[in-house]
């Protein structure tokens, strides 16, 4: 009873984990340009996350702590998935590099790009400068590689794995791991959109199949409670 719990709550931690990053993002997109804002410069960037008051900064907040829901929701998927477990090991602890390295990338907006934000605001020709190398690096560094890079290719890794464990189960829903398989693939190469325009498509697409999978997937450990 005390897994099958677990199990169900894994589930609903994927469900609201995407549909708060759905909310977060649809105020993003109308409040701030995002995501195509990430592209701006210091001088485009900090003059609108200043403008956007505590409220932004308060989004920016609980963005930054979405991922952690991935955890309970891959331990579920550990426990659900059982037959498999060498392999659900793997995608347990890729998940979770996966949802710190996300933190860590989204973070920067309500602590340093937030401080920077104001510094901007208040600073000199030579200080914005100084300022505007630091803010590309940090979106270089904790944005590029640690949280979009990093972070989305662990996740990726972990949707693979899960789906395979999934459609290797004697089930009538083996059909949902093979897509879940096939929409890991998707996402790792969404991942190289940073080295590669060629994938910029099919990673905007992942923007909208990110949330729908999570629901799908925590639905689906949610309906199992009942013979898990």
């Amino acid at each position: 009873m005390q897994q099958r719990g677990m199990i169900a709550g894994g589930g609903v931690c994927f469900v609201v984990g995407a549909l708060a990053f759905v909310g977060v993002f649809s105020y993003l997109a109308a409040n701030f340009g995002y995501p195509q804002v990430l592209d701006g410069t210091a001088g485009e960037v900090l003059p609108r996350l200043r403008a956007g008051g505590e409220t932004m900064r308060a989004v920016w907040a609980v963005y930054a702590f979405l991922p952690l829901l991935l955890v309970p929701g891959a331990v579920a998927a550990f426990l659900a998935f059982a037959a498999s477990r060498g392999r659900m090991t793997l995608a347990l602890v890729f998940a979770s590099i996966g949802s710190l390295a996300m933190c860590l990338g989204l973070m920067r907006w309500p602590s340093v790009h937030w401080a920077l934000a104001g510094a901007y605001a208040s600073g000199d020709g030579a200080t914005r400068a100084a300022i505007a190398a630091v803010f590309d690096g940090l979106n270089l560094y904790l944005g590029n590689y640690i949280g979009e890079f990093l972070g989305e290719l662990c996740l990726a890794v972990f949707f693979f794995f899960a789906g395979l464990s999934q459609a290797a189960e004697p089930r009538k829903t083996r059909w949902l791991g093979w897509a879940g398989a096939v929409f890991g693939v998707m996402f790792a190469v969404g991942a190289f959109r940073n080295l590669t325009p060629a994938v910029a498509p099919l990673a905007s697409v992942n923007n909208y199949l990110l949330p729908l999978w999570m629901i799908v997937l925590g639905v689906s450990l949610i309906l199992r409670k009942n013979d898990a």
